[in-house]
């Protein structure tokens, strides 16, 4: 199991996705206060940061990102953009591909965001004329299409981090933070510095949950996916990927994927449950269970259909997922710290609605918007 390409934001236990992320931020120096302060330099925060500074060119912001930006699950994530949360739409949620699309047109980011639609397929319950006809546990074809589609996950988050630092927003890599308290003022402390701030956002996902509050509320994860060699667009054609929609599974065994550029198609699949987020980091997808459920997408990657009997594949990796109760996605006020959002909990819808609550939070420190009460 290997690839020639470099590890997406470090963690290479976790393998390499097919992504690049292009965008390296600037060293800068820590400021003693800033008016918002983020944790978390993955989709979420690097999307708050740039539309806080888009909107309000005067506030201090500054992004604080314990390994190097996209590291967790933002540049690890297969890039399937879909229109809702995991738990389906919720009061209040809006229309979150038009609120990602506005987001990326004014702030100049090109993702490959591509919207032909998701398709949903199953093993019962099947349209008819359904394009995808194999075999996994039963007959997998079509059951319904819904809206969504597919962008390059390491072009969004060299984009986001583009337009916050080119905005003026501090991006500060290698720095975790270790602790978060109220004194007259938000204390945050990342490494031997203390940085008061009027606002804080809490985009960590599926890391520290102690800080987050969400320590008991929600299960990390590590999930997996493998990329195969390109197949030519005939051999999409046949699979029924000519298209351009991904496709998830509505039953078990779950199964997700997309095509890529340049014709290939990722498959992913697997959970490996972590007791506390920091065993994550030292999972390995090469060796133990995680490399058994990667061994085992591979085998039913070449069942699914005779196109697929002898592929290769060129990338195989793992990525963070965070679940909370009843796959509601994380978007409401810190239980103890005043002026301080907690956003994470995607369940793998994290694409379209990380960058989208994202920018919701960054317009509800301004006044402009409320917080939902899912």
């Amino acid at each position: 199991m290997s690839s020639p390409a470099k590890p997406v934001g470090g963690r290479s236990r976790w393998g390499v996705p097919p992504w690049k992320i292009d965008f390296k931020p600037s060293p800068r120096p820590i400021s003693d206060a800033v008016d918002v302060a983020i944790v978390g330099g993955g989709f979420t925060g690097l999307a708050a940061a740039a539309w806080l500074r888009h909107l309000s060119p005067k506030a201090t912001v500054a992004v604080f990102e314990s390994d190097s930006i996209g590291a967790g699950s933002s540049g690890r994530t297969g890039g399937m953009t879909l229109a809702e949360s995991a738990a389906g739409d919720l009061p209040g949620l809006g229309d979150v591909l038009q609120g990602f699309s506005r987001v990326l047109r004014e702030l100049a980011i090109d993702c490959d965001l591509h919207l032909p639609g998701a398709w949903e397929i199953g093993r019962e319950n099947h349209l008819a004329n359904s394009p995808i006809a194999w075999k996994d546990s039963g007959e997998l074809r079509v059951t319904g299409e819904f809206p969504g589609g597919t962008s390059d996950p390491g072009k969004l988050v060299s984009g986001l981090a583009r337009a916050a630092e080119g905005s003026g927003a501090a991006i500060i890599e290698n720095t975790p933070v270790e602790d978060i308290h109220f004194a007259d003022s938000l204390r945050v402390r990342a490494g031997a510095r203390e940085v008061r701030a009027s606002h804080a956002i809490l985009a960590t996902n599926a890391f520290s949950l102690e800080m987050s509050g969400l320590q008991g509320e929600a299960e990390p994860n590590l999930t997996f996916a493998v990329a195969t060699k390109a197949l030519g667009a005939p051999t999409l054609e046949v699979l029924g990927l000519a298209s351009g929609r991904p496709f998830y599974t509505s039953d078990l065994p779950y199964l997700w994927g997309r095509a890529l550029p340049n014709n290939g198609v990722i498959f992913g699949s697997g959970l490996v449950h972590a007791n506390s987020w920091r065993e994550l980091e030292n999972l390995d997808i090469a060796s133990g269970k995680p490399a058994e459920l990667i061994a085992s997408i591979e085998r039913r990657v070449r069942g699914l259909h005779p196109a697929l009997k002898s592929i290769e594949f060129s990338h195989w990796w793992g990525g963070p997922i965070l679940f909370a109760d009843d796959w509601k996605p994380v978007f409401r006020a810190h239980p103890k710290l005043p002026n301080t959002t907690v956003i994470g909990a995607f369940s793998g819808h994290g694409v379209a609605l990380s960058v989208y609550l994202g920018s919701w939070a960054a317009e509800a420190i301004l006044g402009r918007k409320k917080l939902p009460s899912w």
